[in-house]
């Protein structure tokens, strides 16, 4: 899988804050999450694990949602790339490629984890949920696509007192990519100029 590919299909994915009992399931965290949460921004630390247990990449940058389907997805280090969705489309720009990409959303998010962070609460429609259990100081829910196509096996995130901090995504190649998040800030006012993106003048475009 190339990296923007990769990237992608973590990336538009991980966002969200919570208020609730820590008594409850890790389903439950979700689903509220999900019902509450209608914009988040915060950053993100990203690590991926290959199948042989090696350690792959780590990037690090910021993002910002807003149901349904609004999201900026930004990666500053070690490599810069941008993923915007303005409710309609999705750009993906690649500074150092000079492209950009266009997709239509709903052909892009389809049953991904960012269908469940930034897409319309449609959670038992899309994926199975089960209570993950407690480990590492952590409540977690695991989402499994229904799709038989899906571009990831399974889904697992991780809440701590109401507040998701941590997703681990498996992929159909045998990689595990883990996502931390920090800074969080629930329902903020977001500049509308985030979910939208003009082309920089000179790139390849290509898509839509």
């Amino acid at each position: 899988m190339c990296r923007s590919a990769s990237r992608w299909l973590v990336a538009a994915m991980v966002f969200g804050l919570s208020s609730v009992a820590l008594a409850e399931s890790g389903v439950v965290l979700l689903k509220r999450f999900v019902q509450q949460t209608e914009r988040a921004e915060g950053q993100f630390v990203q690590s991926v694990y290959r199948q042989n247990g090696g350690r792959g990449e780590q990037s690090d940058g910021s993002f910002a949602f807003e149901r349904p389907g609004k999201f900026r997805w930004e990666y500053t280090k070690p490599y810069p790339q941008l993923l915007v969705g303005d409710g309609k489309k999705m750009w993906v720009y690649d500074p150092e490629l000079q492209q950009v990409t266009i997709k239509t959303l709903d052909d892009a998010l389809g049953a991904t984890p960012a269908a469940i962070l930034a897409g319309k609460d449609e959670l038992d429609k899309n994926f199975t949920l089960e209570d993950g259990g407690r480990m590492n100081e952590l409540d977690w829910a695991v989402a499994t696509p229904r799709a038989a196509d899906s571009s990831f096996a399974r889904m697992k995130m991780g809440f701590a007192n109401g507040q998701l901090v941590a997703m681990e995504i498996q992929d159909n190649f045998g990689q595990t990519t883990l996502l931390r998040f920090t800074e969080f800030k629930t329902n903020p006012v977001l500049n509308a100029s985030l979910f939208s993106f003009t082309p920089p003048k000179g790139v390849d475009v290509v898509g839509e």
